[in-house]
C-alpha cells in the first residue's frame, strides 16, 4: 500500500520525530523506498536579512542554507538508523510545502510524513502552515507527527 514514503526534514524536533516514524513504518510494512527532503528558501531568508540590515551575498547565503539542509538530512538518517530499503535524500530550493509536493510527484510517493511544526515559526505565521498546505495539495495520504 505505502511502497514509497517521503519525509520532510528541517532539523526541528517535530521533523526528527516524523523521520523516525517514517523509518519505523517503512520497516514494519516493508516499504520499497524512503525519500528524505530538506528544503531551503534563499529568497525568503535574503529578504528577511535585508530588512534587518544584515547583508550577506546571495551566493554565500545559498551555500550556507544548502549546507544546513544537508546537515538536517544527515541527522534524520542517523535517527532513522539502518533500513533494508533504498533511502534517497534531496535538497530542494523553495518553501517546505512546495518542495515536499514537488518531490512527492517526482517519485510517485504513496505517503508523505511530516512534523506538525518546523523551524519556520515566523514564516509560518506569515505564510500559513506548511503542513496544512501539503495536506491540502498532496496527491497521496499525509501523516502528520507531533
Amino acid at each position: 500500500m505505502f511502497n514509497h514514503i517521503l519525509v520532510g526534514v528541517d532539523g526541528s524536533e517535530h521533523s526528527i520525530k516524523a523521520a523516525k516514524m517514517a523509518g519505523e513504518l517503512a520497516r514494519k510494512i516493508s516499504a520499497e523506498s524512503l525519500h528524505l527532503v530538506a528544503c531551503y528558501d534563499a529568497a525568503l531568508q535574503y529578504s528577511m536579512m535585508t530588512e534587518f540590515n544584515s547583508i550577506l551575498p546571495m551566493q554565500d547565503l545559498t551555500s550556507r542554507l544548502i549546507s544546513i539542509a544537508e546537515d538536517n538530512l544527515k541527522l534524520a538518517i542517523e535517527e532513522i538508523g539502518d533500513l533494508p530499503i533504498q533511502i534517497t535524500t534531496e535538497t530542494s530550493e523553495g518553501t517546505p510545502a512546495e518542495s515536499i509536493l514537488m518531490v512527492a510527484r517526482k517519485y510517485d510517493i504513496d505517503l508523505i510524513v511530516m512534523g506538525t511544526r518546523g523551524l519556520g515559526q515566523l514564516a509560518g505565521l506569515l505564510l500559513g502552515s506548511q503542513s496544512q498546505k501539503v495536506v491540502a495539495h498532496a496527491d497521496c495520504p499525509v501523516l502528520l507527527v507531533r
